[in-house]
């Protein structure tokens, strides 16, 4: 059967998250106090990447771009730090306390990626 990620998202915009699998002991649903944040910060992320596919179909000068690109690599790794702060704050503490060694290996395999 395997494990299953789902994700929610309230009218409020409040993100529910939780996971099922063959040897899940417990499951991540919390609401994420930073959801609506993190979901302004990729809008606004994404507009900004918008801005610059125009700025290259323009022929805006490559150090122009370089500078809004490395603008957007910061905004994108913060929002993952923010994500990642509420993972460990809810999910990882809650995993913790019931043993689920599954969900701190995959943060780790997350945190690899993510800082790579």
């Amino acid at each position: 059967m395997g494990e299953e990620r789902h994700t929610h998202v309230q009218e409020d915009g409040t993100l529910l998250t939780h996971t099922h699998g063959d040897d899940h002991g417990h499951t991540h649903t919390h609401k994420h106090t930073s959801t609506k944040a993190v979901l302004n910060r990729l809008s606004r992320a994404i507009g900004h990447m918008e801005s610059i596919k125009r700025m290259v179909e323009e022929g805006r000068d490559c150090t122009e771009v370089l500078v809004q690109l490395s603008a957007v690599k910061a905004a994108i790794n913060n929002t993952g730090k923010i994500i990642l702060e509420d993972h460990i704050e809810h999910c990882i503490v809650d995993a913790v306390e019931h043993g689920d060694r599954q969900a701190i290996a995959e943060l780790n395999k997350a945190i690899d990626r993510f800082v790579k």
